[in-house]
C-alpha cells in the first residue's frame, strides 16, 4: 500500500478517482492536499451530567451548531474542544482510503486539528469533521478559509466501501 504523490493525486482528480468540491489545485503538496476549514462549528455545551460513551452516543446531543461570519473567527481556550468541518467534499473512488492529518505550523501553536480517528476509509463522501483542540498555553483564534488539514491518499489492495453512520456527512448534517 502506498501513498500517492503530487502527480497520482492530480492524474486522480482527473480520471475521477478522487473528487475534491470545491477544488484548488494550489492546495496539493508534494503527498497530501490541504483541506480548509468552513464556517460551521460544534461548540460543547457546559453540561452538568456524565456523558455515556456508548455505541449510540451522538455528539449532537451535547453540542450547538454555531456558523462564524466572514473575516470572524472561533477562539479555542487552552483545554477546550470544538468541531470543525472541511470546506472541501471528498469522494474517494475505488482502491483508495486516506488520512486526515493536522499541519504541524498550527501544531506547534498546540492547536490538534484532527486528535483522534484520522483513518478515513474507502468510499467516502462526504465532509470531514474536524476534532480541533487546543493544548497550548494562549487562546487561539481559528479563522474559517485557513488551509487548517491536509489528507494523504493510500492505494488499498481490495475493493471494500465505507458504509458507515456519517456516509454522505456535510455542514448541514453536522
Amino acid at each position: 500500500m502506498s501513498i500517492l504523490g503530487k502527480q497520482a493525486i492530480l492524474q486522480a482528480i482527473e480520471q475521477g478517482i478522487i473528487c475534491i468540491t470545491p477544488f484548488s489545485p494550489e492546495l496539493v503538496g508534494p503527498a497530501s492536499v490541504d483541506l480548509t476549514l468552513a464556517s460551521t462549528f460544534r461548540v460543547f455545551r457546559k453540561v452538568h451530567q456524565v456523558i455515556q460513551v456508548r455505541e449510540n452516543t451522538d455528539y449532537r446531543m451535547v453540542t450547538d451548531k454555531l456558523e462564524v461570519a466572514d473575516g470572524e473567527h472561533i477562539l479555542i481556550m487552552p483545554g477546550e474542544t470544538v468541531l470543525g468541518i472541511t470546506l472541501e467534499r471528498i469522494t474517494l473512488g475505488p482502491g483508495l482510503c486516506g488520512w486526515l492529518e493536522g499541519r504541524s505550523r498550527f501544531a506547534r501553536l498546540g492547536l490538534m486539528v484532527h486528535i483522534s480517528a484520522p483513518f478515513m476509509g474507502p468510499g467516502i463522501d462526504s465532509q470531514q469533521v474536524l476534532e480541533m483542540s487546543n493544548f497550548g498555553p494562549a487562546p487561539l483564534e481559528v479563522y474559517p478559509g485557513t488551509a487548517i488539514c491536509q489528507f494523504v491518499f493510500q492505494k488499498l489492495v481490495g475493493t471494500e466501501r465505507y458504509d458507515g453512520s456519517y456516509v454522505g456527512q456535510t455542514a448541514e448534517s453536522f
